[in-house]
């Protein structure tokens, strides 16, 4: 089995070079720096390939052996990745708070672990028989540990070694690990301390891109030493003093019984085959086979038979409607169908001559009505002036009347000046 290859190319792609501010750095770090730009550190990848090698060499060897890795990272462009790649590489991670004690203090953390467990369990019941305030309390409680403690709930014991990013946030981790002996595996950024880091691997520590190439580098490690311990578990079959013997009883019985038919059946075949075998040379030299004539003359005998079938019960009903000639009067029979079509159709053509001199006659009265519609068009062109007269009418009127009475009117001022006038004649 080999170690997941990784080229220098990559490292650069990822960002893996880049330390931090000059002012940031720790002298311890010097060994490791390549050089400065843009008053950021560059870290020496030439130094980085090998020591990643290094490490992840250890964690391969720490898998193999059946020994638990446990990754750690708690800031946040870290915390997804580690949790991801343990689950992956199925090991253990703290992503989110590194508990003081965790590793030193185990007894106190089994307790909490223990804690953990039995909350998930209670939860789980339907019949809890808590209030909601209660059971509210219980979740947060359960929520707060499986924060914490949820990704080591299943490691039973101390790790056997850590992974970890971030030496200086991590620091209380990596201390831990040093007083219990535990190998730390480490990613070191121009700022941290490489002292007390049994494999460190410089390089960028706060690059997404960076720690998810960490992360998946090192669960690819993993599962590469579980691979390896698996196979060496099985060990060579071909080396062992005694084989295994293979016992089918259910199958061999079913293979006996289908090989007794099969050869009955060759046997009776090895029979009838050479006899066939003589026949077919034999028939195929005189041209006539018993075995082909009985298949061929069924169709051969049928086909004819049917035929001056049809033609005998057709000529009787040809003799029968049109006479003795049969042969010659068969062409004829068709032309006689459009002779009939023609007799017919010269009646038709009669009737149609009879319809045309009934035609005129009908057209008489069609005429005599086109000047009826005629006179009502007419009647209608007539009746509208009419009524425009009818409307106009009562205005008419209305002014004839008005002159009426405005010569009334005049006549009437003008008789009484007249009689004004005698009476004035009259006096005087």
């Amino acid at each position: 089995m080999a170690l997941p290859s990784f080229t220098m190319r990559q490292l650069l792609e990822a960002g893996v070079h880049f330390g931090h501010h000059t002012r940031r750095w720790n002298p311890k770090m010097a060994p490791f720096i390549f050089g400065v730009r843009n008053k950021i550190h560059i870290i020496d990848l030439q130094q980085t390939v090998p020591m990643l090698y290094r490490a992840m060499q250890a964690a391969r060897d720490v898998s193999t052996s059946g020994g638990r890795v446990l990754f750690v990272g708690t800031k946040r462009q870290a915390s997804r990745p580690i949790a991801e790649a343990a689950k992956r590489c199925g090991q253990y991670y703290v992503n989110h708070r590194w508990l003081g004690g965790m590793l030193t203090n185990w007894k106190t953390a089994s307790v909490s672990i223990r804690r953990l467990r039995e909350l998930d369990e209670l939860l789980t019941k339907d019949d809890v028989g808590f209030t909601k305030k209660e059971l509210l309390k219980i979740e947060r409680e359960r929520d707060k540990l499986d924060r914490s403690l949820g990704g080591i709930r299943e490691l039973g014991s101390l790790p056997d070694i850590l992974f970890v990013i971030d030496t200086v946030k991590e620091s209380i981790a990596v201390q831990e690990a040093n007083k219990l002996g535990i190998p730390v595996v480490a990613v070191i950024d121009s700022n941290s301390n490489p002292d007390h880091i049994t494999y460190p691997i410089p390089g960028n520590d706060d690059s997404m891109r960076a720690i998810e190439l960490y992360c998946s580098l090192f669960a690819d490690t993993v599962l590469d030493g579980l691979q390896e311990a698996v196979a060496a578990s099985a060990g060579d079959v071909g080396a062992m003093e005694e084989t295994l013997m293979e016992v089918l009883p259910a199958e061999t019985p079913a293979k006996e019984s289908e090989k007794t038919p099969e050869k009955a059946i060759p046997k009776a075949a090895v029979e009838e085959t050479p006899a066939a075998a003589a026949a077919a040379p034999k028939a195929a030299a005189p041209g006539v086979a018993a075995g082909k004539v009985t298949l061929e003359t069924p169709p051969v005998s049928m086909a004819p038979v049917e035929e001056p079938a049809a033609a005998a019960t057709e000529i009787p009903q040809e003799k029968k409607a049109k006479g003795p000639k049969v042969a010659a009067k068969e062409i004829p029979a068709r032309k006689a169908t459009p002779k009939k079509e023609t007799k017919k159709a010269a009646p038709m053509k009669e009737a149609e001559k009879d319809g045309e001199k009934k035609v005129p006659e009908k057209k008489v009265p069609a005429k005599k009505t086109a000047p009826k519609r005629e006179a009502t068009k007419k009647e209608a062109k007539k009746a509208l002036p009419k009524a425009g007269v009818k409307k106009k009418a009562p205005a008419r009127k209305a002014d004839k009347d008005d002159k009426k009475s405005a010569a009334e009117k005049g006549a009437e001022e003008a008789s009484k000046k007249k009689s004004a006038v005698k009476n004035k004649d009259k006096k005087s």
